[in-house]
Parts: C-alpha cells; structure tokens; sequence
C-alpha cells in the first residue's frame, strides 16, 4: 500500500491532456477539484502547469548552451517591462495547444481570456526602456541566442496610478506580488554579497604590487529570482534574473528582547529598500542615494552571477570577452564598468591594463536620450562614503583617459575639461554617461537621427576622438506580443494569407502589400479594426464611465507624460476644436475621442499638473451636451502592457508629436503603425525611418525640423509672438488660463498655461500649434474617405518589417556583440 500511495508524477501539458494537466495541478498542487475551483485557482494551475513545461524547455537550453559553449549576452537594464505571463507562455506554443487550452478552459465554466486577467502586470518598468528590454528578451530568446536579462525584483515597482475625483494623479503602492507568483523560479537558489561604505587599505604583494583591500563594509545579500522567457516556436528558453535585496544579519534577537524592535530589524528594511520600488522619488537626498545604491546592487550582483557561471564552466578569465557580452541599457547600469575592473583587479588578481582591456571588450553601451537631466552623475561624496574603492578606480580610468585625450589633442586644456569623468564645476560629480562611452567598445544610439545627434551633441568629443565606437541600431518591437497576441483577429488574417511564418520574420509582410488595392483584403481590414474599437469601447466606458462611439476617430497619445513628449500640443488642439464645435455645431469634420495614458513621475510637478488638466477638460467637454459624441476626451489611468494591448488595435491616429530631435526612438509609434494606425508626427526619432518605409504620403508629418528647432532657440522664442499672431490659439491659451475648466482652482490651469507661455519655454509647444493644427485639418479630410483612410492604414501595417525588435537584435549580434545563435 505504501508503494501504491507515493507521489505521482505531473501530467505534462501535452496536446490532448490539457484538462488532464490542469485538474493534475488543482488537485496535487492546489488541493481544489474543479468543482469548487475559483477563477484565480484555474489560473494557478495552468500557471503551474505552463511554468513547468517552459523549465523543462530552460533545461533543455541550458545544456545545449553549455555543450556548445557560445558567447552568452548579459543585458543590463534597471527596467523590463514583461506584462502579463500567461497568454504570452501559451502562444509561444503550437497553435494547437493554445486552442485545447482555450476549449478546456470554457469547459470547465471559465473564459481563457478573463482567467489571463487575474495576473497583475509586472511593475518592473516604467514606459520605453523597459518595454525594449522586454522586446528585445523575446526577440533574443526567438531567434535562439543564449542571453540573460538582469535587474531588480521590484516588491512594488512603479506605482499604481490613480486619478483622484479632481483629476490628479496619486500614486499607491502597486500589488503585483500581492499573489503567488507561480512564474518565478529559483527563490533564493542563487545569491551574492553586496557591499557598501567601508574603507580601502592599501598592501604589498609578494611581487611588491600594491593590492587594495575593502575592508570593514556593511554588506547585504542579492537574492536572485527567475523569470522564464520562451522563444517563440522556438526550443530556447532564456531568463531574466531578478535580485532582492536581504540583510545577512535579519532579525537582531537580543535589541528585540530589550524593547528596540526598530533596531531589531533594521538591517532588513535597509536591505529591502533596495528593492522596495522602481525610481524612488530623488526629489529628496535620501531618495538620490537609494537610486545610487540600487544601480550598484544590480549591477554587483549580476557581475558577480555572470563571472561565477564564466568559471564555473572552467573558462578562463582571459577568455572572457570571446564568452560574454554586457549591455548597458541607459546609463542606468554604468558603474558595470567601474564593479569589473575592481573585480578583475581586486579579487581575481589581473594586471590593470589586460583587465581594462577586457571590460572594454566585454561591454557596450546604450544610449536613450539627449536631455541632459537624463544623463546621470552622482556626487563624488555618494562614491566616498558608499562606494570608496569605485572612486579610487574611476579616477585611475580617467587619468589614463585623459592622457589619451591630451596625446591626440595636446595643450588643448578646455577638451580635457569637457571630457572628464568628474564635473568639477561646483558640486564634483561623476559623469555616468561619459564612464560608459569610455568603458565601452560599441556606443549606439536607438534611431538614426539620435544616433546623428548624439555623436554631434553630448558625445561630439568623445566621437571625435573615436569615431569608429559609434553606430546605430534603430530599435524595434517584438511582434508575438504586438500583433500576434494584442490583436488576434489581424493576426489570423494575415496567417490566412501568408502563413505563420511572419510570426518570427516581421519582413515576410511585404509579400502582402498588394493587399491595400484589394477592396475585400480593405473591408476585412476595416471590421477587425471596429471590433477591436468595440472591445476598448467597453473598456473605456469600465474605466470611466464614459461612453464613446465606435464610429468616431480613435486619436491616441499614450506614453509617459513629459513636457517634451508634448502632450500639451494635442490638448490645446482638443480646446481648440471644443470652441470650434461650439461655434459652428453643423460642422462636418469626423467625431473624434482623444485618448491620453500615461503616468508622471512622483516628482515631476508639471507632468502631474498637465494630468490634472486633461481630466479637468475632459469633465467638462464630456458633460457639455452640446458635444455630445462629437468630441469625448480621456485619460485613462494606470497604463501597463495589458492595457496598451487593448490600445494599440484599436488606434486610428498616432500622436507622435515630440519637440524634433529630442524623442530618441520611440516604439510606441511602431506598435500602433503594426497595427493599422496612422501617424500624426514630427520629424523626430523613429518617425523619419517610418516616414521612409511607410512612404510620406501615408503619414501625417508637421513641425519643425530639429536644425529649425535649434535655430529657433539660438535667435530666441517668444511665445508672446506666437500668441499674438494665431487667433486660435490665443482663443484656446485665454480659455485655459480663465479658469473655465478648472473653476474650484484657477491655479490648476493657469500652472499649465503660464509654463506655456513663458519666455523661452525649451520645448516649443506654441511654435508648432499652426502647422499642427493644418495637418489635423488633413487628417479629418482623410478620415471622412473611409476607403482611402483604410487603405493607408493596411500600408502601414504591411510595411512595418523593418521595425520588429528581431531585426534589432540581429544589428546588436553581428556589429556589436558578436554572437550565433544556439538551436
């Protein structure tokens, strides 16, 4: 009997024991039958039930990787916007698999689709730079190459936005681990040291080499979680590594027992705030140094896990560069170069010119912005009291560096200023940016004109001094989540027409281009897109309580909101064609429902004070009775993956409308293209790569070019001028700063409408207004030709090829990090 009763083994999930493998997991796992199984209780054991079967597949990989022992890429990131698990899993499957899941599911009483939503969006990520990783994750896992993804296991990540009764945003702590999560794997199988503060002493070798000791540090543990990332149609199964912060020591016993129970444990509320929460607010200096301390902590870690597996495959350290790859997503991760060398030098006893020499070798260094808030320094004072052998390190790198600066530009003094590590202008600081230009043998930007303008602007020396370190990779977006996930009626007509193997091959979509002359191909076209409109219609009206019409323009503007983004030059087109309707209510241009989603950074006053006003308008035009359908605006709150896939399907007009030349990419622009909608842009980003592939005439381009941008600012803006010669926008500008949308606080609006209008105002909203408000003049004459609209819509579709993050990956893997795939 007791040989009849052990443990069974799982049911794997195999095609025709679905319903097998989940009532497997419900009973053995979960101890429910099917039933009294909840909603959440299905999706744990299919969760299970999937998470299993992608180990056995990471398995398969891992050895397959190690046999062939290949050149792995460790990319580094702060941020990976993941988005919802389950359905991803699923469709990286055969179709046929996902279809029983979807039957099984329904008969046991439950639709797939609302079992998916019980997952909560990882809040790993805050807009661009996390949704790239995540990208770029698929895409590498896809096309077969050994990588790991390494960041931060955020308890709550980014915040949970939500819109206050007055239209202000308020940020709550997001519950996304608020469950099991059954996605996760390993849970403390993996951990290293990570030290902090201490002192440096110097000592002899045998050799009389001075050796540096770190000694007396406040060190904290990083435990490592794993997050399973599935190729599509693909045997590869890669992982990002995830670290928490623990304390070594976690429960003082002896301070609990005489009553100082803050002491007791206040090694572990320093260690978890290292992982407590994505971007702590830095308005404040304890805020500032938590961000220096989380950027060395992930990096720490992942250096440490990355050099540990390096050896433990019995590869030599200098060997390193033909085994490993390091990106650097954003300046983000920049003290990777700095951690190396000291581990190269200080624990593992190399030489510091063959050591340079490798992390040079080994790391490449992404850049995502010209603002100059955006490019990192910290406080020389951060690295003496957190981190003091780094600052030893960092001025050995750059006294060398700078005597290579002065050995090709001599006596030149003001170069060698510029060029620095450290900004010694008042507060001494290090400069992130550089230190990863330096510490770096690949530079790329993410668009061809960022590229172009980073090599001209912030990095102009550095290119001048090594103009063969600087390239482009124009980013890009993974389709399975896009297309194939996000819009599945799309999808399956486009497998209708060419087969699946656009799936893995974004390019294959050009074979269809005629389809955009064919009248059924466009009819086809035009329901898929009402349907998915019907579907955010309902989500909408779920959210806010407003209800829209399907038949009006879906103008989307979805991103974070920042001044440059300029959200504000579509909110003054909504006021301005408020008025418009009001004084000419038989006016025939299309009904519109301008959407914005996006979240303002806790600490960034005006971004939270343009939410505020775009709900405030937003009150009142969709009260005015007057209106009614023909113009509804809405913000709609807490904006992650799952609901940008709902979104972007459902678009008909992209807003893309940065201030030229400061939007390094964009992929938001992409995904809404992939999926039919057209763009309203300037020439700025990615913008002018889609503008090329989708052909001009199929897009809506205004504004000013980044050389007139500049030129405008060297002269001097006034916004006075512009006021005063556009009667529209003099209207919208006096309206706004009336109070008439904000009548409990004037100051709610006059805020916004001051910044507007303030002399020299950086991002040049008024300067574009007019040219704006021509091309959506345009955009309403088109749109009222239901047949040509369509047929510019499936073009942009059709010649998206170009911007899958497949294609990106690829650019990275044979110009930069030099890696096959392993299948």
């Amino acid at each position: 009997m007791a040989q009849t009763s052990a443990i069974r083994s799982a049911v794997p999930l195999r095609l025709g024991a679905v319903r097998e493998a989940i009532v497997d997991r419900l009973e053995r796992v979960l101890g429910k039958s099917t039933e009294n199984a909840t909603r959440r209780d299905i999706y744990d054991a299919l969760s299970i039930a999937v998470r299993e079967e992608l180990a056995e597949r990471w398995i398969a990989t891992g050895k397959r990787v190690t046999r062939a022992r290949v050149k792995r890429i460790c990319y580094l990131s702060m941020e990976f916007l993941l988005g919802r698990s389950l359905i991803n899993a699923l469709s990286s499957f055969e179709d046929e698999l996902l279809t029983e899941v979807r039957e099984t599911v329904e008969s046991l009483g439950h639709d797939l689709d609302h079992i998916a939503a019980e997952e909560e969006d990882p809040g790993l990520g805050n807009g661009g730079l996390g949704r790239l990783a995540a990208c770029f994750l698929d895409s590498l896992a896809t096309l077969g190459y050994a990588a790991t993804g390494y960041g931060i296991r955020y308890d709550y990540g980014i915040f949970t936005q939500v819109i206050e009764k007055d239209g202000a945003q308020r940020e709550v702590a997001s519950s996304w681990l608020g469950f099991h999560n059954f996605w996760e794997s390993g849970q403390g199988g993996v951990r290293h040291r990570v030290r902090f503060g201490g002192q440096c002493r110097a000592t002899r070798d045998e050799q009389g080499r001075i050796r540096y000791e770190w000694v007396d540090t406040h060190d904290v543990w990083a435990v490592g979680y794993d997050l399973f990332i599935p190729g599509n149609r693909s045997p590869t199964v890669n992982h990002l590594r995830l670290w928490s912060g623990r304390a070594i020591t976690p429960f003082r016993i002896e301070d609990f027992n005489h009553g100082n129970y803050g002491a007791a444990v206040a090694e572990q509320v320093d260690a978890k705030n290292l992982s407590r929460v994505l971007y702590p607010d830095d308005s404040t200096p304890q805020g500032k140094e938590l961000r220096f301390k989380q950027q060395y902590f992930f990096v720490s870690a992942s250096l440490q896990d990355l050099l540990g597996q390096h050896l433990a495959e019995r590869r030599p350290l200098k060997d390193l560069s033909n085994a490993i790859a390091v990106q650097l997503n954003d300046t983000h991760p920049a003290l990777t170069v700095v951690e190396l060398m000291r581990l190269l030098v200080d624990t593992y006893d190399m030489e510091w010119g063959p050591a340079w020499k490798l992390t040079r070798e080994v790391c490449g260094y992404t850049n995502h912005t010209l603002l100059p808030e955006a490019l990192e320094t910290w406080p020389v004072s951060f690295f003496e009291r957190l981190l003091p052998r780094h600052l030893q390190i960092v001025y050995q790198i750059n006294r060398d560096f700078l005597e290579e600066v002065s050995a090709k530009f001599p006596q030149d003094l003001d170069r060698r200023r510029r060029m620095s590590l450290i900004n010694e202008d008042g507060d001494r600081r290090v400069r992130m940016a550089y230190l990863s230009v330096v510490g770096s043998h690949r530079v790329n930007g993410v668009a061809k004109l960022h590229s172009r303008l980073m090599r001209e602007t912030i990095f102009s020396d550095f290119a001048e001094l090594w103009p063969e370190r600087f390239t482009n990779v124009t980013n890009g977006i993974a389709v399975r989540r896009w297309l194939k996930q996000a819009n599945p009626l799309l999808s399956a007509l486009l497998t209708e027409k060419l087969g699946s193997a656009w799936e893995n091959d974004l390019e294959d979509l050009e074979r269809l281009k005629w389809a955009a002359e064919d009248a059924d191909f466009r009819n086809r076209f035009r329901v898929i897109k009402r349907a998915n409109k019907e579907r955010l219609a309902k989500t909408i009206n779920s959210l806010l309580g407003v209800t829209v019409s399907v038949d009006a323009m879906f103008d989307v503007q979805v991103k974070r909101i920042h001044e440059y983004k300029r959200q504000l030059l579509n909110l003054l087109h909504v006021v301005a064609r408020y008025q418009y309707l009001l004084d000419n209510p038989n006016a025939a241009i299309p009904a519109r429902v301008v959407m914005f989603a996006g979240k303002a950074a806790p600490g960034y006053h005006m971004a939270k004070a343009i939410i505020k006003l775009i709900n405030s308008i937003a009150h009142v035009i969709n009260n005015d009775a007057r209106i009614g359908d023909k113009l509804k605006l809405c913000f709609l709150p807490d904006y992650d993956v799952s609901l940008a896939q709902e979104i972007m399907p459902a678009a008909d007009l992209s807003e893309q409308i940065s201030t030229a030349g400061m939007e390094a990419s964009g992929t938001g622009n992409m995904k809404l293209s992939l999926n039919g909608a057209l763009t309203i842009g300037t020439l700025d980003g990615a913008n002018i790569e889609i503008k090329d592939a989708v052909g001009e005439e199929n897009i809506f381009i205004f504004g000013m070019t980044t050389e007139e941008v500049n030129a405008l600012r060297a002269k001097g803006y006034s916004p006075a001028d512009e006021v005063a010669k556009n009667p529209v926008l003099k209207r919208a500008i006096e309206l706004i700063d009336s109070g008439y949308f904000t009548p409990d606080n004037i100051f709610d609006s006059k805020v916004v409408s001051d910044r507007l209008l303030s002399h020299g105002e950086h991002f040049l909203v008024l300067a574009d207004f007019h040219d704006y408000m021509a091309a959506q003049a345009r955009v309403d004459e088109l749109f009222q030709n239901s047949e040509e609209w369509t047929r510019k819509s499936v073009i942009n579709a059709l010649s998206m090829g170009p911007f899958s993050s497949d294609r990106s990956i690829r650019e990275y893997a044979d110009n930069i990090w030099g890696i096959k795939p392993v299948l």
